[in-house]
């Protein structure tokens, strides 16, 4: 598109107050060549008719210096066919200003350093505008708007029937010859209304019913999927009777290391040979978006031995004890228990939470139930029953024949036809032994993607999408912000496989993860991205006449939404791409960028910042910070009025992970003294929202300050930071703090060069 420029500085919320405005629309004007307006409230319905008046004169490329691009989202919004660029004056200039600690005199030279500063945010802000392209969305030629059911549970049901009603047809499969999963041998279900004490009728062969009667909905028993291939709004999905094999070329994992050694000839390709997954089925049932709801399998508890599971006839699970209940098989004196015990032990079952609580409370109301003089022991270390269920479990509380103790079991023995259990640390500090005719152990809900792969993916990065090795066998990629959503786009779980729930819980995870294929499909459709950039029109393209096939891009995905065709080079995959560009970072080739946010965008921004020779007192630090939590933090410890130091210049990056190592080298050799990446957490707790993304980003950096040190540069010039969106009050410290390093370090020597 031809463009025509302007750009439009607001003097309002104290910008005019605090800098200089004349000079600063110089800058923009001689410079950058672009005409300049300013106004004393541009998001005002004054401000916005002036920039909007210009639009309908012909200008289509707008770069607004005022607040953070965080707010006034919609003030500034003039239309997808219009770029728009923001410039942060005010949380990041002027209301980031470092203040003079008590007592000493205020610089002389601060308003210059708060104009020199504002300049280059202008600056870079002009420059984004000049390389930005409008998008150009990928669509698919054929779309398929079907949803894809794995499991036929109380999940699984769920989401075909909430999928359905929606208006989308719906293709259930369950590996069983029957539907209802393991809700089919429960006898009650928990309370879901007022007053919450009373079990209610098991509603799954209710659920069966409207499903099976529903016009929309393939239901397909006995059966598994064998493969699936494609893509969000393509996914190609072949079938298979339950129990029957079928052989596929899988291949193997290649990490960037081996890879490397394979380039070089020094290590075989094991996957020299084998049929590109990409190949396989073509004549495969077409899927729009796929729910993952193959649910859980009690867990084994046989290695707690001094529980007696398999040892001793009369101590059984809770899933075994549920069957029996079924059956009417209850017997009148029953010890419930909740966690492993033993002298050290104060922890539950593994992949237990407060569901298995309240299955005991359920339980426990059996044995009163079924029997006149009844008695049900429930030991625990933890008791949970969130929200209403707590009226359940008071209800317990005030039955006669059910006793809540606190205390570890040490030891379970036969005795009889039943069992003794021994409770020790008991709140009255007593050791107890208690005679039962039955010992329930409370064995956790594991994910079945513990104990298989049912997804079954075609992809370059493995058939299953649990690499994360974080969350035991659960399946999601961002639990807090992206609860439904797998780190293969289009995949969504819901129920026992993401995390233990009760049925009512189920139900509504259910519907969400439905709900989440539907906007999938939909988002595919329109060529946008989903979670966490949605409705981002733009996505990675590649250069291919200039790749190695060194592979980084595809190892380091997070997502899968690259492949290999036969040749090795990079498949891309558009609609299961998060748009986040940690390919774009990974390629040491520099091939992959996206319309409006590439290698080249960024580096002309860092290179745009004036570096002012053989001044400490103006050192200059670019900040490349993850948009997702640094960048908001850093706003709002602008908002709170922390000062930041004014050599420091914040580039926002969609990711830490697609921090280009190019950027580092040309921002140090065209005189920056330093470069700071501000990224999320990773590891145990990650909080980024690409997965991924800061712990690449922090790798790649560790081989970076190798690279500085055989240059002749200090190794700490270039640092990662982990911050999180509610460390505002340490960002000053984190940054003013490399600063000072860097102050310590003196003035880059490739300066002036």
């Amino acid at each position: 598109m031809d463009k025509k420029y302007c750009a439009y500085i607001c003097s309002g919320c104290g910008i005019g107050d605090s800098l200089d405005i004349d000079a600063l629309s110089g800058v923009v004007t001689e410079e950058m060549t672009m005409e300049c307006k300013v106004h004393k409230c541009l998001c005002s319905a004054e401000g916005r008719a002036l920039i909007q008046q210009d639009i309908d004169d012909g200008v289509n490329t707008v770069v607004v210096g005022a607040c953070s691009p965080r707010v006034m989202t919609n003030e500034f919004n003039f239309g997808e066919d219009k770029i728009t660029v923001r410039a942060n004056l005010r949380e990041q200039v002027i209301w980031s200003e470092m203040k003079p600690a008590e007592g000493e005199e205020p610089s002389p030279d601060a308003a210059a350093f708060l104009n020199e500063s504002a300049a280059d945010y202008m600056r870079m802000a002009c420059v984004r505008a000049q390389k930005t392209e409008l998008p150009d969305p990928y669509q698919l030629e054929v779309l398929t708007r079907n949803v894809l059911v794995m499991g036929g549970g109380i999940a699984g049901l769920t989401s075909a029937k909430e999928a359905a009603a929606a208006g989308y047809d719906v293709v259930l499969i369950e590996r069983e010859d029957e539907l209802g999963g393991k809700a089919l041998g429960w006898r009650q279900s928990f309370p879901s209304r007022s007053p919450w004490t009373a079990l209610e009728t098991n509603p799954v062969n209710g659920l069966i019913a409207e499903v099976e009667a529903d016009p929309r909905i393939t239901v397909k028993t006995g059966t598994e999927v064998a493969r699936i291939s494609g893509a969000p709004g393509n996914f190609g999905v072949t079938l298979k009777a339950t129990g029957t094999t079928c052989e596929w070329d899988a291949p193997a994992k290649v990490t960037v290391e081996e890879q490397d050694l394979i380039n070089k000839g020094e290590k075989k390709d094991p996957n020299d040979g084998l049929r590109p997954y990409t190949q396989l089925n073509p004549e495969a049932l077409k899927i729009g978006a796929v729910v993952l709801a193959t649910g859980w399998k009690p867990a084994d508890v046989s290695q707690f031995e001094h529980l007696g599971y398999g040892k001793i006839k009369s101590v059984v699970t809770n899933a075994e004890f549920e069957k029996l209940a079924k059956e009417g098989k209850v017997p009148a004196k029953v010890a419930f228990v909740q966690s492993p015990g033993g002298k050290e032990n104060s922890k539950d079952f593994p992949y237990s939470n407060s569901v298995l609580s309240m299955v005991a409370l359920k339980q426990a109301h059996y044995v009163i139930d079924d029997n006149e003089d009844g008695q049900a022991f429930i030991l625990y270390q933890h008791m949970r029953t969130p929200g209403s269920m707590e009226l359940f479990y008071k209800d317990a509380q005030n039955n006669d024949g059910v006793f809540l103790t606190k205390g570890a079991v040490t030891l379970v023995e036969e005795k009889g036809r039943g069992a003794s259990v021994t409770v020790e640390d008991t709140l009255f500090g007593e050791t107890l032994n208690i005679d039962v005719d039955m010992v329930v152990l409370a064995a956790g809900m594991e994910p079945m993607t513990l104990h298989e792969n049912s997804i079954n993916l075609a992809y370059r990065q493995g058939p299953t999408f649990n690499d994360l090795d974080l969350f035991d066998g659960y399946a999601d990629s961002h639990f807090i912000c992206f609860p439904y959503e797998t780190r293969r786009t289009g995949v969504y779980t819901c129920g026992g496989v993401r995390k233990a729930e009760t049925m009512e819980e189920t139900i509504d995870d259910a519907t969400g993860a439905a709900l989440k294929a539907i906007q999938c499909i939909e988002s595919a459709d329109r060529g946008v991205a989903v979670h966490p950039r949605s409705g981002d029109q733009t996505y990675p393209e590649f250069f291919m006449q200039r790749c190695t096939q060194c592979k980084r891009c595809t190892e380091e995905c997070p997502f899968g939404a690259l492949d290999d065709d036969e040749r090795g080079t990079p498949l891309p995959n558009p609609t299961r791409c998060r748009r986040c560009g940690i390919c774009m970072g990974a390629c040491p080739e520099r091939i992959i960028g996206f319309r409006d946010y590439n290698i080249d965008m960024i580096g002309s921004m860092v290179k745009a910042i004036e570096v002012p020779e053989d001044d400490a007192d103006r050192l200059r630090i670019v900040a490349f910070v993850c948009e997702n939590d640094a960048y908001p933090a850093i706003d709002m410890s602008g908002m709170r009025r922390n000062g930041i130091s004014h050599m420091v210049r914040v580039v926002p990056v969609r990711c830490l992970g697609s921090v280009n190592m190019a950027w580092i080298r040309d921002a140090l050799s065209s005189g920056l003294d330093g470069v700071l990446l501000l990224g999320c957490a990773y590891g145990d707790d990650y909080q980024c929202h690409f997965v991924k993304g800061s712990e690449i980003a922090n790798r790649r950096m560790e081989n970076t300050a190798e690279t500085l040190t055989t240059l002749g540069l200090e190794s700490g010039r270039c640092k990662t930071e982990q911050v999180a969106i509610t460390d505002y009050d340490r960002i000053p410290g984190i940054i003013n703090g490399f600063v000072d390093e860097i102050v310590e370090m003196g003035p880059n020597p490739f300066k002036g060069f």
